[in-house]
């Protein structure tokens, strides 16, 4: 009996062929996207997975109050850590102190590779629970010893033994290789960390770090803790919040608060506002995940849609299967079997989509998700799926057609009920809400992107490059270095900065200056820079001037930003004085000689901070930033400075950025969910028109004779076109007016978000309901005239 359902189930997909292509491609598109969607819905929520102790492992992170707005971020002081392991040792399993993720130069022999990696204590194997490939897990307890990963070992010595190898790090320490390591899979922390040096040698090696460990004030650092099995991160943060007030109870008015945040949320609820944790990137994974229901919403509607329209055709069979014997059970168990059938093949067809697309889509989503063959919870969900959409696709044609009354229906005085396309409407009108809706909210968030980045950034970032300073064979060369690279003809002027140009890596208070008002908290982005930093960042002097070498004063001289100015109410700040307060070792009083328009170092999507530009002409430096010659090509600039770096470092390899580059990645995690978005709603587009256009073909069909007619009474092309277009064009319209204040409200408040934000604007609501209306009447236009230009005489023949 079974094998006989599928026979005519088979049968009736043949004998409708163009309906059967229709359901099962658009099915099968759907399910594609959904399976995508939620093969990134689960590599996002899956992350840091890698890690078998992630959920006893935290970060310490600190609130603090300056002018009554709450500040949160990973950065702590050094002396926390010493008050942690002598009073609160108890409650961890593991302390780990931490640098921040640094590019360094490894080499080895003739090689010398560019890699980034952490300083870290020697508990790191342990809580990360580093899979040791070659060498000790302890190998972090000599000072002169580093950790790499598998493929930076691999870089460097190819497929020869690494323990025991000595490289050179920054050309300038030699390290003896003690372990290699597991690479740490992309979607996890510290993925990006190739190697891994003692936090002694870390230390030793830098003098400022030394000096810190009594600097309660100097919050350069990030530590990592794992607790005991016997607590939770509650338990432990109540314990730990107010360790700097207990030692410094003047520090009450920063109110600084210590807290453990989980691991479990590092990624995905990151953002805070006014020490209030906000959300972050779970946001992106609930509206992708909705979006993937959406599209499989639009493709189960055409298919039930398209099934039920077909379904009332199929009156006859049904009527002479009962006359002769056909329980209502079995007529419904035929229609579930066919309705089963379409879905296996179109969930066939899926896979074979995926497995087309995977590589395209990880390029697109910067991931690295392999499919999950082996993945048991995938297959159940994946058959869950199958059943539940063929039962819901097909129990209304197979409850409404086995109800028939057979001897009406052979009699031919059967006929559909008067609000029988009713549902179909219904369900017509969703799928366009839907579609409009994704539209608009596609076009937000690019206008968000495009407002962003046509933002003034305060300089002029194209035709500039930095060049990293990473160990102190750069120091002191400043000068030589500018003199040669000007003197190449490939650089016509060059400064050095203390952070990147799109960073902060610093920022300081403590300071006095006239007019100050009583208990304000300053709180500065603070960047030491060099002559010509305004002349090669092409910055706008709103008042006094740049760095000069004409004036040796300029030594303790600071240029503020626009914002600064605002901010720390100076009136008239050229010629004024800001001092340290700090009494037990004082820094020269630092003269403001100027105040530039304000300059984006940040995100693009904030206002920008309060900035001081501090000269410094050979501490903290962190990049050579050079303004290429415009009077020559790109590729003949950088060979004339790659020349002359090379003639002062030979062995270092020659590394550069391009600044509009490294801006241009602020804004890769928003262009990744639009073009994640564009792509889902072209097809969320698609699949509502192929069933739009299956709808159409369906009711030309039903109204071939009435065409006929029409045609031979005198009716034009046109008329009959409008004729069969009309209730089409209705029904969008009725979408129209459904999605366009929906999608206002859900977009308005994702904008929220952002500080510098553009708005819905009427234009985009007009541009997505008019793209609609023409897509429409393109799709239903087709068939629509296909049936205008027919000949009458073939429809009515069998009168």
């Amino acid at each position: 009996m079974l094998k006989n359902y599928f026979k005519i189930a088979f049968r009736n997909l043949l004998k409708n062929k163009v309906y059967s292509l229709i359901n099962i491609s658009g099915l099968a598109i759907g399910m594609a996207a959904t399976i995508l969607i939620g093969l990134w819905v689960a590599d996002e929520l899956g992350y840091n997975s890698y890690f078998e102790n992630k959920a006893t492992i935290a970060q310490i992170y600190q609130h603090q109050t300056s002018n009554g707005k709450v500040e949160t971020g990973p950065a702590i002081p050094r002396p926390l850590e010493f008050e942690i392991r002598k009073d609160y040792s108890d409650n961890f399993e593991y302390v780990m102190m931490s640098s921040w993720t640094q590019p360094r130069y490894l080499k080895f022999g003739e090689t010398n590779i560019y890699r980034t990696g952490n300083a870290m204590q020697e508990a790191a194997p342990d809580m990360l629970n580093l899979k040791i490939i070659e060498g000790v897990k302890d190998g972090l307890q000599e000072k002169n010893s580093i950790m790499l990963s598998q493929t930076t070992a691999k870089a460097l010595f190819g497929s020869e033994t690494a323990v025991g190898k000595i490289i050179t790090i920054n050309s300038e320490d030699d390290l003896a290789v003690t372990a290699v390591y597991e690479d740490i899979p992309e979607n996890n922390t510290f993925n990006d960390t190739d190697y891994i040096i003692p936090w002694t040698y870390y230390v030793t090696t830098q003098p400022w770090i030394e000096a810190s460990k009594d600097q309660w004030n100097n919050n350069s650092f990030q530590m990592f803790v794992q607790i005991n099995e016997n607590t939770n991160m509650e338990a432990v943060t109540s314990k730990i919040k107010h360790v700097k007030q207990k030692i410094y109870p003047e520090s009450i008015e920063n109110n600084p608060e210590y807290f453990l945040f989980p691991m479990d949320e590092w990624y995905l609820r990151g953002d805070f506002e006014n020490g209030v944790q906000t959300g972050g990137r779970i946001e992106n994974v609930w509206l992708f995940a909705i979006i993937g229901i959406f599209v499989l919403l639009l493709a189960c509607i055409n298919f039930v849609n398209l099934s039920t329209a077909r379904s009332e055709k199929r009156a006859t069979e049904v009527g002479i299967r009962k006359s002769i014997g056909s329980q209502r059970g079995q007529l419904i168990f035929q229609f579930l079997t066919e309705s089963f059938l379409i879905v296996l093949l179109s969930f066939l067809f899926a896979l074979g989509i995926v497995l087309l697309f995977l590589n395209g889509f990880n390029n697109l989503a910067s991931k690295a998700i392999i499919f999950p063959w082996g993945n048991i919870q995938f297959w159940f969900l994946s058959l869950l799926f199958i059943v539940i959409t063929s039962f819901l696709a097909g129990s209304y044609p197979a409850l409404y057609l086995s109800s028939f009354n057979p001897v009406t229906v052979l009699k031919g005085t059967f006929k559909a009920g008067r609000f029988s396309a009713l549902p179909r409407k219904v369900l017509v009108v969703a799928q366009f809400t839907i579609s409009v809706a994704l539209i608009i909210g596609t076009l937000v968030v690019m206008n968000q992107i495009q407002f962003s980045k046509n933002r003034p950034v305060g300089y002029n970032k194209e035709g500039l490059i930095q060049i990293p300073v990473m160990s102190s064979q750069f120091l002191g060369k400043h000068e030589t270095m500018r003199t040669q690279f000007l003197a190449s003809g490939g650089a016509t002027s060059m400064t050095t900065m203390s952070s990147p140009t799109t960073d902060v890596w610093s920022n300081r208070g403590g300071y006095t200056w006239d007019g100050k008002p009583e208990g304000f908290q300053e709180d500065l982005a603070y960047t030491t820079v060099n002559y010509d930093f305004v002349k090669t960042l092409g910055l706008n002097i709103k008042e006094g001037r740049g760095f000069s070498r004409e004036f040796a004063t300029d030594s303790n001289a600071v240029i503020l930003n626009e914002t600064a100015v605002e901010y720390m109410q100076i009136q008239n700040p050229i010629g004024k004085y800001i001092r340290d307060s700090d009494t037990e070792n004082p820094i020269p009083p630092m003269k403001i000689i100027g105040v530039v328009e304000d300059m984006i170092m940040q995100s693009p999507y904030s206002p920008v901070k309060q900035s001081m530009y501090a000269f410094g002409i050979n501490r903290n430096i962190a990049y050579y930033n050079l303004r290429l010659n415009p009077n020559k090509s790109i590729s003949e600039n950088l060979t004339l400075i790659e020349d002359v770096f090379k003639t002062n470092f030979p062995s270092t390899p020659f590394d550069y950025q391009f600044v509009d580059e490294e801006y241009g990645k602020k804004f890769r995690s928003e262009e990744r969910t639009a073009s994640l978005a564009r792509v889902f709603t072209a097809l969320a587009i698609f699949i509502s028109c192929l069933g739009l256009f299956g709808l159409a073909a369906f009711v030309a069909e039903q109204r071939t004779k009435e065409i006929g007619v029409r045609k031979v009474l005198g009716a034009s092309i046109s008329q009959l076109w409008l004729l069969l277009s009309r209730d089409f064009i209705t029904l969008v319209v009725v979408a129209l007016l459904v999605a366009s204040p929906i999608a206002y409200y859900v977009m308005t408040q994702w904008l929220q978000k952002f500080s510098y934000r553009t708005t819905v604007g009427w234009e985009v609501i007009a541009i997505a309901c008019l793209g609609a209306l023409i897509i429409t009447l393109i799709t239903v236009s087709f068939q629509a005239i296909k049936a205008a230009i027919s000949n009458p005489v073939k429809s009515l023949r069998t009168e």
